[in-house]
Protein backbone atom coordinates (compact mmCIF):
# COMPACT_ATOMS: atom_id res chain seq x y z
CA UNK A 1 0.00 0.00 0.00
CA UNK A 2 1.60 3.39 -0.98
CA UNK A 3 2.27 5.65 1.50
CA UNK A 4 1.61 9.53 1.31
CA UNK A 5 3.43 12.50 2.96
CA UNK A 6 0.86 15.09 2.35
CA UNK A 7 0.98 16.54 6.35
CA UNK A 8 3.32 15.92 9.24
CA UNK A 9 0.29 13.56 10.63
CA UNK A 10 1.24 11.50 7.72
CA UNK A 11 3.98 9.95 10.40
CA UNK A 12 4.03 8.80 13.72
CA UNK A 13 6.41 10.08 16.58
CA UNK A 14 8.19 6.38 16.35
CA UNK A 15 8.63 7.21 12.29
CA UNK A 16 9.76 10.56 12.40
CA UNK A 17 12.16 9.53 15.35
CA UNK A 18 13.57 6.78 12.87
CA UNK A 19 14.13 8.99 10.10
CA UNK A 20 15.48 12.06 12.08
CA UNK A 21 17.80 9.04 13.08
CA UNK A 22 18.56 7.58 9.80
CA UNK A 23 19.11 10.96 8.18
CA UNK A 24 21.90 12.35 11.08
CA UNK A 25 23.39 8.67 9.59
CA UNK A 26 23.17 9.77 6.18
CA UNK A 27 24.33 13.24 6.85
CA UNK A 28 27.83 11.20 8.79
CA UNK A 29 28.01 9.20 5.42
CA UNK A 30 26.54 5.76 6.13
CA UNK A 31 25.64 3.93 3.69
CA UNK A 32 27.56 6.49 1.15
CA UNK A 33 28.19 3.88 -1.44
CA UNK A 34 24.43 2.32 -1.50
CA UNK A 35 21.90 3.20 -4.08
CA UNK A 36 18.86 1.68 -2.56
CA UNK A 37 16.55 3.93 -5.29
CA UNK A 38 18.47 2.68 -8.14
CA UNK A 39 16.35 1.92 -11.41
CA UNK A 40 13.28 4.30 -9.67
CA UNK A 41 11.99 7.58 -11.47
CA UNK A 42 10.74 10.56 -9.10
CA UNK A 43 8.71 13.45 -10.14
CA UNK A 44 9.15 16.69 -9.21
CA UNK A 45 5.87 18.84 -10.14
CA UNK A 46 6.89 22.62 -8.87
CA UNK A 47 3.92 25.17 -9.36
CA UNK A 48 5.79 27.23 -7.29
CA UNK A 49 9.83 27.90 -7.72
CA UNK A 50 12.56 27.35 -5.25
CA UNK A 51 16.02 27.13 -4.57
CA UNK A 52 16.01 24.72 -1.25
CA UNK A 53 13.43 22.48 -2.22
CA UNK A 54 13.86 21.55 -5.93
CA UNK A 55 17.98 21.11 -5.40
CA UNK A 56 18.03 18.90 -2.34
CA UNK A 57 15.31 16.68 -3.86
CA UNK A 58 17.14 16.55 -7.18
CA UNK A 59 20.36 15.66 -5.45
CA UNK A 60 19.04 13.57 -2.61
CA UNK A 61 17.34 11.68 -5.79
CA UNK A 62 20.80 11.30 -7.67
CA UNK A 63 22.34 10.02 -4.17
CA UNK A 64 20.05 6.99 -3.65
CA UNK A 65 20.78 6.09 -6.87
CA UNK A 66 17.14 7.23 -8.59
CA UNK A 67 16.72 9.50 -11.67
CA UNK A 68 14.81 13.03 -10.71
CA UNK A 69 12.23 14.28 -13.68
CA UNK A 70 11.47 18.10 -13.20
CA UNK A 71 8.41 19.38 -14.22
CA UNK A 72 6.16 22.31 -14.16
CA UNK A 73 2.53 23.28 -15.15
CA UNK A 74 3.47 25.00 -18.51
CA UNK A 75 5.88 21.94 -19.68
CA UNK A 76 3.25 19.12 -19.21
CA UNK A 77 -0.43 19.23 -20.15
CA UNK A 78 -2.00 20.29 -16.85
CA UNK A 79 -0.94 23.71 -17.95
CA UNK A 80 -3.08 23.35 -20.97
CA UNK A 81 -6.59 22.35 -19.20
CA UNK A 82 -5.85 18.40 -18.01
CA UNK A 83 -7.16 17.80 -14.73
CA UNK A 84 -4.86 17.06 -12.19
CA UNK A 85 -6.81 13.85 -11.45
CA UNK A 86 -6.29 12.67 -15.11
CA UNK A 87 -2.35 14.40 -14.42
CA UNK A 88 -1.99 11.98 -11.22
CA UNK A 89 -3.44 8.95 -12.89
CA UNK A 90 -0.84 9.46 -16.30
CA UNK A 91 2.35 9.75 -13.80
CA UNK A 92 1.77 7.09 -11.64
CA UNK A 93 2.02 4.82 -14.72
CA UNK A 94 5.42 6.51 -15.13
CA UNK A 95 7.11 7.22 -11.55
CA UNK A 96 7.45 5.74 -8.58
CA UNK A 97 6.48 8.45 -6.67
CA UNK A 98 6.24 12.32 -6.93
CA UNK A 99 7.09 15.50 -5.21
CA UNK A 100 4.53 18.36 -5.78
CA UNK A 101 5.34 21.98 -4.41
CA UNK A 102 2.00 24.05 -4.86
CA UNK A 103 -0.83 26.59 -3.87
CA UNK A 104 -4.41 25.50 -2.43
CA UNK A 105 -3.60 22.10 -0.60
CA UNK A 106 -6.62 20.79 -1.62
CA UNK A 107 -4.63 20.32 -5.10
CA UNK A 108 -2.50 17.52 -3.34
CA UNK A 109 -5.48 15.72 -1.91
CA UNK A 110 -6.96 15.46 -5.26
CA UNK A 111 -3.70 14.36 -7.08
CA UNK A 112 -2.99 12.27 -3.76
CA UNK A 113 -6.71 10.75 -3.80
CA UNK A 114 -5.95 9.62 -7.90
CA UNK A 115 -2.44 8.36 -7.80
CA UNK A 116 -1.25 5.05 -7.57
CA UNK A 117 2.22 6.28 -6.51
CA UNK A 118 3.42 7.86 -3.24
CA UNK A 119 3.00 11.47 -2.94
CA UNK A 120 5.31 13.84 -1.05
CA UNK A 121 3.94 17.87 0.00
CA UNK A 122 7.02 19.89 -1.47
CA UNK A 123 5.11 22.85 -0.12
CA UNK A 124 1.38 23.69 0.21
CA UNK A 125 -0.30 27.19 1.38
CA UNK A 126 -1.14 25.30 3.51
CA UNK A 127 1.76 23.13 4.97
CA UNK A 128 5.75 22.39 4.62
CA UNK A 129 6.63 18.84 6.38
CA UNK A 130 9.61 17.88 4.69
CA UNK A 131 11.08 21.35 5.96
CA UNK A 132 9.07 20.52 9.77
CA UNK A 133 11.60 17.05 9.78
CA UNK A 134 14.62 18.97 8.75
CA UNK A 135 13.95 21.27 11.54
CA UNK A 136 13.09 18.44 13.67
CA UNK A 137 16.64 17.20 12.86
CA UNK A 138 18.63 20.31 13.76
CA UNK A 139 17.29 20.63 16.81
CA UNK A 140 18.18 17.11 17.46
CA UNK A 141 21.33 17.59 16.79
CA UNK A 142 22.32 21.06 18.44
CA UNK A 143 19.95 19.75 21.46
CA UNK A 144 20.51 16.53 21.97
CA UNK A 145 16.99 15.59 22.10
CA UNK A 146 13.45 17.27 20.98
CA UNK A 147 10.74 16.80 23.74
CA UNK A 148 10.74 19.17 26.38
CA UNK A 149 12.29 21.39 24.36
CA UNK A 150 10.75 25.27 24.39
CA UNK A 151 10.59 26.52 20.72
CA UNK A 152 9.67 30.70 20.27
CA UNK A 153 8.20 30.91 16.66
CA UNK A 154 7.83 34.55 16.43
CA UNK A 155 6.36 35.89 13.11
CA UNK A 156 3.27 35.07 10.47
CA UNK A 157 1.33 31.88 11.55
CA UNK A 158 1.61 30.55 7.52
CA UNK A 159 2.84 26.94 6.33
CA UNK A 160 5.84 26.32 8.06
CA UNK A 161 4.13 27.37 11.74
CA UNK A 162 1.22 25.07 10.90
CA UNK A 163 3.96 22.23 10.68
CA UNK A 164 5.34 23.51 13.49
CA UNK A 165 2.13 23.14 15.64
CA UNK A 166 2.05 19.54 14.20
CA UNK A 167 5.74 19.11 15.11
CA UNK A 168 4.96 20.11 18.72
CA UNK A 169 1.61 17.99 18.86
CA UNK A 170 3.57 14.77 17.76
CA UNK A 171 6.95 14.84 19.32
CA UNK A 172 6.26 16.85 22.81
CA UNK A 173 8.43 19.97 22.42
CA UNK A 174 6.77 23.05 24.01
CA UNK A 175 6.10 25.75 21.10
CA UNK A 176 5.04 29.53 21.89
CA UNK A 177 4.25 31.90 19.12
CA UNK A 178 4.09 35.50 18.78
CA UNK A 179 2.33 37.31 16.04
CA UNK A 180 -0.21 39.77 15.66
CA UNK A 181 -4.29 39.07 16.32
CA UNK A 182 -5.58 38.07 13.13
CA UNK A 183 -2.27 35.83 11.94
CA UNK A 184 -2.40 33.09 13.98
CA UNK A 185 -2.05 29.07 12.05
CA UNK A 186 -4.88 27.76 10.68
CA UNK A 187 -7.35 26.92 14.29
CA UNK A 188 -7.99 23.57 13.21
CA UNK A 189 -4.51 22.53 13.34
CA UNK A 190 -3.96 24.11 16.44
CA UNK A 191 -6.93 22.37 17.82
CA UNK A 192 -5.73 18.87 16.62
CA UNK A 193 -2.02 19.41 17.78
CA UNK A 194 -3.52 20.32 20.99
CA UNK A 195 -5.50 17.38 21.77
CA UNK A 196 -2.70 15.26 20.74
CA UNK A 197 -1.06 16.60 23.77
CA UNK A 198 0.92 19.39 22.06
CA UNK A 199 1.74 22.14 24.42
CA UNK A 200 1.00 25.49 22.40
CA UNK A 201 0.56 28.67 23.17
CA UNK A 202 -0.40 32.09 21.64
CA UNK A 203 1.15 35.18 22.88
CA UNK A 204 1.26 39.02 21.48
CA UNK A 205 4.43 39.67 23.01
CA UNK A 206 7.74 38.55 20.94
CA UNK A 207 9.52 38.80 24.38
CA UNK A 208 7.36 36.94 26.55
CA UNK A 209 7.87 34.05 23.81
CA UNK A 210 11.41 34.10 23.79
CA UNK A 211 11.62 33.53 27.45
CA UNK A 212 13.97 30.96 28.45
CA UNK A 213 13.66 29.26 24.61
CA UNK A 214 15.77 27.03 23.34
CA UNK A 215 15.27 27.39 19.99
CA UNK A 216 13.83 30.82 18.64
CA UNK A 217 12.04 30.35 14.70
CA UNK A 218 11.36 32.90 12.15
CA UNK A 219 10.21 33.26 8.65
CA UNK A 220 9.03 36.13 6.01
CA UNK A 221 6.42 38.25 6.84
CA UNK A 222 4.36 37.74 3.46
CA UNK A 223 4.73 34.28 2.23
CA UNK A 224 4.75 33.73 -2.03
CA UNK A 225 1.72 34.76 -3.56
CA UNK A 226 0.65 37.08 -0.93
CA UNK A 227 2.71 40.09 -2.15
CA UNK A 228 -0.87 42.24 -1.91
CA UNK A 229 -0.43 42.54 1.30
CA UNK A 230 3.23 43.24 1.76
CA UNK A 231 2.80 46.99 3.11
CA UNK A 232 -0.27 45.77 6.00
CA UNK A 233 1.65 43.37 6.66
CA UNK A 234 5.16 44.95 7.37
CA UNK A 235 3.72 47.45 9.08
CA UNK A 236 1.73 44.65 11.90
CA UNK A 237 4.58 42.36 12.05
CA UNK A 238 7.47 45.11 12.62
CA UNK A 239 7.55 44.36 16.31
CA UNK A 240 8.01 41.22 16.10
CA UNK A 241 12.01 40.99 14.62
CA UNK A 242 14.12 38.93 15.54
CA UNK A 243 17.07 41.19 16.30
CA UNK A 244 19.77 41.22 19.02
CA UNK A 245 17.67 42.44 21.87
CA UNK A 246 14.92 39.84 21.18
CA UNK A 247 17.69 37.13 21.57
CA UNK A 248 19.16 38.77 24.81
CA UNK A 249 15.03 37.55 26.73
CA UNK A 250 15.97 34.38 25.48
CA UNK A 251 18.53 31.39 26.92
CA UNK A 252 22.15 31.98 26.33
CA UNK A 253 22.35 28.72 24.23
CA UNK A 254 19.42 29.92 22.29
CA UNK A 255 19.92 28.73 18.48
CA UNK A 256 17.87 30.48 15.61
CA UNK A 257 16.39 29.14 13.09
CA UNK A 258 15.05 30.32 9.50
CA UNK A 259 13.83 27.97 7.03
CA UNK A 260 15.05 30.57 4.20
CA UNK A 261 14.55 32.63 1.67
CA UNK A 262 14.94 35.15 4.42
CA UNK A 263 14.29 39.16 4.11
CA UNK A 264 17.02 40.46 5.86
CA UNK A 265 16.69 43.33 7.93
CA UNK A 266 12.76 43.01 8.05
CA UNK A 267 11.95 39.86 9.90
CA UNK A 268 16.09 38.78 11.05
CA UNK A 269 18.41 41.25 11.12
CA UNK A 270 22.12 40.39 8.98
CA UNK A 271 23.45 40.41 12.31
CA UNK A 272 21.68 37.32 13.86
CA UNK A 273 21.50 35.61 10.89
CA UNK A 274 25.38 35.85 10.64
CA UNK A 275 25.60 35.57 14.25
CA UNK A 276 27.06 32.64 16.66
CA UNK A 277 23.50 31.49 17.34
CA UNK A 278 22.39 31.04 13.94
CA UNK A 279 22.27 27.24 12.76
CA UNK A 280 20.09 28.76 9.62
CA UNK A 281 22.02 27.28 6.68
CA UNK A 282 22.98 24.05 8.79
CA UNK A 283 19.27 23.67 8.66
CA UNK A 284 19.01 24.46 5.43
CA UNK A 285 21.36 21.33 4.35
CA UNK A 286 19.33 19.39 6.62
CA UNK A 287 16.41 19.55 4.09
CA UNK A 288 18.95 16.87 1.94
CA UNK A 289 19.55 14.51 4.66
CA UNK A 290 15.89 14.58 5.56
CA UNK A 291 14.31 14.03 2.80
CA UNK A 292 16.41 11.43 1.92
CA UNK A 293 15.47 9.26 4.53
CA UNK A 294 12.28 10.12 3.76
CA UNK A 295 12.21 8.48 0.44
CA UNK A 296 13.86 6.05 1.82
CA UNK A 297 10.86 5.28 4.47
CA UNK A 298 8.03 5.85 1.91
CA UNK A 299 9.47 3.93 -1.28
CA UNK A 300 10.49 0.86 1.06
CA UNK A 301 6.76 0.40 1.57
Amino acid sequence: MKRDFLRLWDLSADEIDELIERAIGLKRGEDAQKCPLIGRSIGLLFEKPSTRTRISFEVGIYQLGAQAVYMTPSEIQLGRGETIEDTARILSRYLHAVVIRTFGHDRLVRFSSASDIPVINGLSDSHHPCQALADLMTIKEKKGRIKGIKVAYIGDGNNVANSLVEAAGRMGFSLNIACPEGYEPDADVLEDARDAGGEIIILRDPREAAGRADVIYTDVWVSMGQEAEMEQKKQRFRPYQVNAQLLGCARSDVIVMHCLPAHRDEEITSEVIDGPSSVVFEQAENRLHAQKALLEMILSH
